[in-house]
């Protein structure tokens, strides 16, 4: 992408009070954030299949599987402030069902369940910060 383009899309995100924007071109895509007034740019190659999103890491150990966080971000149980959380201790799951939110940079990215099973242990509370790799849940599996 050539400079001009960049520069035509910060003028843009000046103009919209946007925060972020992605561009895809190609195999590159570029992504420009705004912090305060003065916006960054990176170019990054990203192969064809590449995921959006970053998969919740698990790790198998015995009979339960710990998942873990794929990002660094704000831990949210439930959809909305006073919502039941997704899931609690003791109940069941299947693949795909959403265990949890996590926000990362002001995107909000739901993690899901990569197996069947029950919900042995929360191991994180709602609105902690949360590290790449840190244990969030251990489901036990049926």
């Amino acid at each position: 992408m050539r400079e001009a383009d960049i520069r035509k899309y910060a003028k843009l995100m000046k103009e919209l009070e946007l925060t972020g924007l992605e561009i895809r071109e190609n195999d590159k895509v570029v992504r420009l954030e705004r912090m305060g007034t003065a916006p960054a740019a990176a170019v990054v190659p990203v192969p064809a299949e590449a995921p959006v999103y970053a998969e919740p890491q698990s790790e198998t150990s015995g009979d339960y599987v710990s998942v873990t966080s794929p990002m660094v971000g704000m831990f949210y149980a439930a959809p909305a402030e006073n919502a039941e959380p997704f899931v609690k201790e003791g109940d069941t799951v299947k693949r795909g069902d959403t265990l949890c939110i996590i926000e990362a940079m002001k995107l909000m990215n739901e993690l899901t369940a990569e197996t069947d099973g029950v919900i042995q242990k929360v191991c994180v509370q709602n609105g902690q910060v949360v590290d790449y790799g840190c244990e969030l849940f251990r489901i036990r599996r049926v």
